[in-house]
């Protein structure tokens, strides 16, 4: 009965979430390929759009370098460092504009204190210790008797901070998106026949992180469903 139980959880919520994961994953990379051969009308490169979208936003003092790997970039608080990638820093495609963009949006949240970026911040810590223990709290608990239930419970608390990390991740990767486009927009980095190869780029980027969301709050619901199985 039990074995029957982990069975159904599995495949109802958690193959779903898995395919949906691997689709954003290959979107957001054939969507970055088709605008990365595109060239911007401007020349612009990664590294230019990203200093001059914090210039237009007037937030100065940060540093903008090169990082091996592809879509590896990302802005770093602790440096106040905005790491571009190989294929974005010097590139002047239209994806390139826009990935660089955002980064430098996440820069923008960071200067003027934007709360949800806070909020992350302050859970990171606890988050990090969920994603990593929660789970072996709750695998050690379900091996336990019962009556050792409340391990199970710790573990699922525990990674409830996980799961509330990859929401209030949300509103802090839309917003970057938000605040990139509507510099390129205002300032006419692209054209408007570039803007949407952009636009849609950030868009695909923006669903993996909907599709990680999605898949915690669930795999979360799973674990909830397990240990009220368990004590019946």
């Amino acid at each position: 009965m039990g074995y029957m139980y982990y069975d159904w959880t599995w495949f109802v919520i958690m193959i779903p979430c898995l395919l949906l994961s691997l689709y954003c994953s290959a979107k957001v990379k054939t969507t970055f390929s088709k605008y990365s051969k595109i060239p911007n009308s401007r020349g612009m490169t990664g590294a230019q759009a990203a200093d001059a979208l914090l210039r237009a936003n007037g937030v100065t003092g940060v540093v903008i370098e090169r990082v091996a790997g592809n879509l590896t970039d990302h802005f770093d608080p602790r440096t106040n460092t905005i790491r571009l990638s190989e294929s974005v820093y010097g590139s002047t495609s239209v994806a390139a504009v826009g990935v660089a963009c955002h980064e430098a949006g996440h820069a923008c949240q960071h200067a003027e204190g934007y709360f949800p970026n806070k909020l992350r911040s302050a859970i990171l810590p606890v988050a990090n210790i969920g994603t990593k223990l929660g789970w072996i709290l709750v695998i050690i608990g379900l091996l336990l008797p019962t009556r050792y239930d409340f391990v199970v419970t710790i573990g699922i608390i525990l990674y409830s901070a996980a799961v509330l990390f990859t929401v209030v991740t949300l509103p802090v990767e839309f917003n970057a998106s938000a605040r990139a486009l509507k510099t390129i927009k205002a300032n006419h980095f692209l054209t408007e026949e570039e803007y949407p190869g952009a636009s849609r780029t950030l868009r695909a980027a923006a669903m993996t992180y909907v599709a990680a969301a999605a898949t915690a709050i669930l795999q979360l619901l799973r674990l909830v469903l397990i240990a009220t199985n368990r004590r019946r």
